[in-house]
């Protein structure tokens, strides 16, 4: 039986990590496990990986250069209102989720907007990370 030595990408347990750079690892942890909901699922030096909603977070502070990518340096976000990414979060009642999280420290831009078949509003992290908790409705 002729077996391929050729990877497999992406492989079935391939998961995908985001990486958030925060300024305080400790106020934005706080941020994400009380408002957000997060889990830890462990911390190293001031780095710290969260499980949200079946994807993977880390924390991490910003730094120079590395030899792995030399030309590179992270920061957190410099303007919360220029942005290049952000996180939609999809949920089944957007204005009880608004609440909730308002309620727990969540600071919106603005109260849910219903627009057509979608109610939408956004809320940064400490830094500035964007994300917007998206209700969609199906016409019908």
């Amino acid at each position: 039986m002729n077996q391929s030595t050729e990877p497999v990408f992406p492989a079935p347990d391939t998961a995908l990590t985001h990486i958030l750079v925060v300024a305080d690892p400790a106020r934005s942890r706080r941020w994400y496990t009380e408002v957000l909901g997060a889990s830890v699922y462990r911390e190293y030096g001031s780095s710290i990986v969260l499980s949200f909603g079946g994807a993977w977070l880390l924390l991490v502070e910003g730094g120079g250069p590395t030899a792995d990518k030399p030309t590179v340096a992270l920061a957190p976000p410099v303007d919360p209102n220029l942005r290049d990414n952000l996180f939609t979060i999809r949920v089944v009642d957007c204005r009880a989720t608004f609440e909730l999280l308002s309620a727990r420290g969540g600071e919106f831009l603005t109260p849910p907007v219903t627009r057509g078949s979608e109610t939408r509003c956004f809320l940064r992290d400490p830094d500035g990370h964007l994300f917007e908790l998206s209700e969609y409705r199906s016409a019908g």
